[in-house]
């Protein structure tokens, strides 16, 4: 550990040896693709899929009627008042509440004549009103998305209300207040979401082949829909090109495809395509704040105010629910800082657009950027440097028990925003900064102090009073007769390199090249039991229990060894390839050796040493969690007559404990940083009045390119967690969690001479040009 050892799962990838979901080819598949709804809220008063049935190549098409499916509902444990259940329908029956919504699943001999079929189908609708944005939704009188949510409100919970807290904000020296906006956004895995399913008449098995981050939980859902014991179904993960949270949730078109699968009898494929990706798929972001901040005449912060209020579109996901972008932000905002004084309600709010699952940094990108712009609005309202005022307020004591409950552990936010700055002097900047000021260019600073909470266990996820608690992880090892071993993980990679990095873990632990080490992960009859990849709980909860079983392995092995020698267990040691005594005679047993014991003579085995060689762990975090932390730096230049944002400089300090490989690391970094930029300045999905998606293609929904996202200086520090195995803290989401606010703030910091601030996000070329009172013109 601590090696940036290479990737193992890069000769497999990029000699085109991978094998995704869309590869899999077996004997007699057919294709589906779906119906989908084509207006944005209605009463479905017909589906006619006769003529579909008609269309050459078209096998079978099926609604929800004739599938016969459960619903999809996620729960929390709240009181009605603060949570409304609402059930997601696999295929949409009566009504539809987005577009894109599928009605009904239509399946062929190959891709194409599935999209001919559905060019067959007919619906007929009743239109009702949409409801397209957060306001529209809260507005007295507005149409319901869903009967049962009144106002709705999926979601409303205040949290936190310290006492006295509005007297603190009467006779604080200074108040400061931001109203700010994000855009909403699709994760965009290069990989769209897909599925094939099939029917194992001999094990009596629907197994399912599926890109999902949650293998067990899409496993429990689908029997579920289908009316199957849990055994009766397996699901299979193959190679996954990206995530990002998209996946994290259990989709309704896998289940259908799944549905289909069992009724024909014949193994059915299912491939998003990228309009679907970007239009009916889950998407995240689009969440409106309106925050207040009392400081004293020093700087040091008294109180944090916050209302929040997050658009999840139609429906909850599963199992998060449309609780987690509000209850994450309420929980977390104070982040960093020693806040004494804290209030918050937050809200989740259903309208007729693709509904929410979490996304990269779920909500921390949105509430970090408010935190931040707090601080910098007040460091201009005192006249202080924008980073001193943070450095006045950063938590340096640990632990640290905050206003919100939350107990963090060891971390160097101090250190990291100090050495950021450092860096960005160093590198000359500042005097960068002032010389552009005399050449009449713009050039801008900007800085995010942040946390990211890791390895939540059990214990957070009650917290929010989920029905369905995520948290543990259990991971089993074996070893064979040539002294290699496999090891499960319940974690599941799409791109963080956990062949790697979860195999140096066990070589460190057990003394092994690290090529006799396979992981195995994603298949539910091979896993005992997993949550998957999500909240960056991989290394920290999953890498914990691979460890601890690596560990019970070593035990046997070294009772196995003690025994052959007549010695007691604590007179050997774990060595690199086997079991070494202690006495200094340097005689060692090799794995091999004590493999062929375990297996093969298990006469010569100690009484109460059982044959065969593997242990099992599980691990949790029972207390608040681990947070990593990091400060972002970020240099920008403007340009006023094209209202380009362009980013000349990017340095990140981070601090995720031990890093078990830091190129592993840098590579989450710099790909968070890229989300992180793109949800800045370039992503978002609009929709018109009707509930009509704008970006339908990437000619309308802008994706940075390489060419956008520049060089990315990192510096290491290293705080080891004491709650995990390892010492490490996880590393997934900070980069796209910082990189907003820094980018903000660093245009912040080049508008200054238009006495212009920007709050929202994405900032888009438009919004740069008016700061600079330039007259933006449109051409057609």
């Amino acid at each position: 550990m601590g090696a940036s050892v290479g990737r193992r799962e890069d000769p497999r990838l990029l000699t085109g040896r991978g094998r995704f979901t869309d590869d899999i080819q077996l004997p007699g598949m057919l294709h589906a693709q779906f119906v989908r709804a084509t207006v944005a809220h209605a009463t479905v008063t017909g589906i006619d899929l006769s003529a579909v049935r008609d269309v050459p190549g078209v096998v079978a098409a099926f609604t929800a009627e004739d599938l016969e499916l459960g619903d999809i509902t996620a729960r929390l444990e709240r009181p009605a008042s603060e949570f409304v259940a609402t059930a997601m329908p696999v295929l949409a029956r009566d009504r539809v509440r987005f577009v894109g919504e599928p009605l009904a699943v239509v399946v062929a001999r190959d891709a194409y004549a599935a999209e001919d079929g559905l060019e067959a189908a007919k619906v007929a609708y009743e239109p009702r009103p949409p409801v397209v944005s957060a306001e529209r939704a809260l507005a007295p009188e507005a149409p319901l998305v869903h009967d049962e949510a009144p106002h709705n409100t999926l979601v409303d919970v205040s949290m936190f209300a310290t006492e006295g807290i509005d007297a603190v904000f009467d006779s604080a020296p200074h108040v400061v207040r931001v109203r700010a906006r994000t855009g909403r956004q699709n994760a965009l895995p290069l990989e769209t979401r897909g599925a094939v399913a099939s029917w194992d008449a001999k094990e009596e098995q629907l197994l399912l082949h599926t890109c999902t981050q949650v293998p067990h939980q899409v496993r429990t859902v689908a029997a579920r829909c289908l009316r199957l014991d849990e055994r009766a179904v397996r699901v299979v993960v193959p190679d996954m090109g990206g995530g990002f949270g998209l996946k994290c949730v259990v989709g309704r078109e896998e289940i259908a495809v799944a549905a289909a699968a069992l009724r024909l009898r014949r193994p059915v494929k299912w491939i998003e395509d990228r309009k679907d990706a970007l239009t009916a798929s889950f998407l995240a972001r689009e969440q409106h704040y309106d925050a207040r901040a009392a400081f004293d005449a020093d700087g040091r912060i008294l109180a944090l105010d916050a209302d929040i209020v997050c658009d999840m579109g139609a429906y909850s996901c599963y199992p998060f629910t449309a609780g987690i972008e509000p209850l994450m932000a309420s929980a977390e905002m104070p982040g960093v800082y020693k806040v004494p004084a804290y209030r918050v309600r937050g809200r989740a709010v259903t309208t007729n657009k693709a509904p929410t699952a979490p996304y990269r940094g779920v909500s921390r990108p949105q509430y970090v950027m408010v935190v931040e712009r707090l601080f910098e609005r007040a460091a201009r309202e005192l006249g202080m440097d924008p980073v001193e005022i943070r450095r006045r307020n950063v938590i340096t004591d640990f632990p640290y028990t905050g206003v919100n409950r939350v107990t963090y552990d060891p971390g160097s936010y101090r250190e990291s925003l100090d050495l950021c700055e450092q860096v960005v002097k160093d590198e000359g900047w500042y005097t960068a900064r002032e010389e552009a000021a005399t050449e009449g260019r713009h050039l801008g600073i900007g800085y995010a102090c942040f946390s990211e909470r890791t390895g939540y266990g059990s214990a957070a996820f009650a917290q929010r009073k989920m029905a369905v608690v995520p948290g543990f992880d259990i991971s089993e090892i074996r070893m064979d007769t040539s002294g290699a071993v496999v090891v499960t993980t319940g974690t599941m990679s799409h791109g963080q390199s956990h062949e790697t990095t979860m195999a140096q873990i066990v070589a460190d632990e057990l003394g092994l090249d690290i090529a006799k080490v396979r992981i195995h992960q994603g298949d539910t009859d091979r896993v005992t039991y997993g949550w998957g990849t999500f909240a960056s709980r991989s290394i920290a909860v999953g890498g914990s229990a691979v460890r601890l079983a690596a560990a019970k392995l070593g035990e046997k092995l070294c009772r196995i060894a003690a025994a052959r020698w007549e010695l007691s267990p604590d007179a050997v040691e774990l060595v690199p390839g086997g079991i070494r005594r202690r006495d200094g005679s340097g005689e060692v047993l090799g794995f091999e050796e004590l493999a062929d014991i375990a297996y093969l003579k298990a006469h010569l085995l100690p009484k109460d040493v059982e044959p065969g060689l593997s242990a099992t762990a599980t691990f949790d975090v029972f207390n608040d969690g681990t947070f990593s932390n990091a400060t972002h730096g970020v240099v920008v230049e403007l340009h006023p007559g094209t209202g380009q944002v362009e980013i000349l400089a990017y340095v990140c300090v981070e601090d995720c404990g031990v890093a078990i490989n830091p190129q592993v690391v840098e590579g989450q970094c710099r790909g968070g940083i890229a989300q992180g930029i793109a949800g800045a300045l370039f992503e978002q999905v609009t929709y018109d009045e009707q509930g009509e998606p704008s970006a339908t293609s990437f000619m309308d929904y802008k994706v940075p390119t390489a060419s956008e996202i520049p060089d990315v200086l990192i510096r290491h520090l290293e705080t080891p967690c004491a709650f995990t195995e390892t010492g490490a803290k996880g590393a997934g989401e900070g980069g796209t969690i910082g990189a907003p606010a820094a980018v903000l703030n660093a245009v912040n910091d080049a508008l200054r001479s238009t006495g212009t601030e920007l709050d929202t996000t994405p900032i888009t070329p438009e919004t740069v040009q008016r700061a600079f009172g330039r007259t933006v013109e449109h051409t057609s």
